[in-house]
């Protein structure tokens, strides 16, 4: 099992007291499963006090043919998104990528990165749809899928 990593500080949130460069970091996968015909990348908070958790970033309908998505991909206006992805709203309220940024004193929280390996090449959601809606129908459509864990707290 892969061992925890530390959050960047350019991976940060920019905003709630946090100081980062709320910058996506780069991502890349291999050996998909056979019957894969999309991809899905999710970044959760399970560590949240909220007491369901904390959707970070949500992008689905990736191309097979992708395998790795670049540095600040998690921005959508960025442009740096396969084509044909889409990023949708983040508990943060919007599309795209959201950093880490615990409450202050709280216990250092769990960020789990996770690409999903899809048997279809879309899924029926857009950019106005919840984590926990995409959640849902990922793992109804799932052939595979690979997570490690970042972790990040603030004294």
């Amino acid at each position: 099992m892969p061992q925890p990593k530390a959050c960047a500080e350019a991976q940060l949130l920019k905003g709630f007291g946090c100081a980062g460069g709320n910058i996506s970091p780069s991502l890349s996968w291999k050996h998909a499963p056979p019957g894969t015909k999309s991809f899905a990348v999710t970044v959760y908070d399970r560590d949240a006090p909220t007491g369901s958790g904390w959707w970070h970033w949500v992008m689905f309908n990736i191309p097979a043919t992708v395998a790795s998505l670049p540095a600040g991909a998690g921005n959508p206006v960025s442009g740096q998104a396969p084509k044909g992805a889409v990023q949708s709203k983040t508990d943060f309220g919007q599309p795209g990528y959201g950093g880490p940024c615990p409450p202050k004193g709280d216990k250092a929280h769990r960020y789990i990165f996770t690409v999903y390996a899809l048997k279809v090449a879309k899924i029926d959601a857009d950019v106005n749809s919840s984590g926990a809606l995409v959640g849902f129908m990922l793992n109804a459509n799932k052939v595979g899928e690979a997570s490690f864990t970042a972790t990040y707290g603030r004294p």
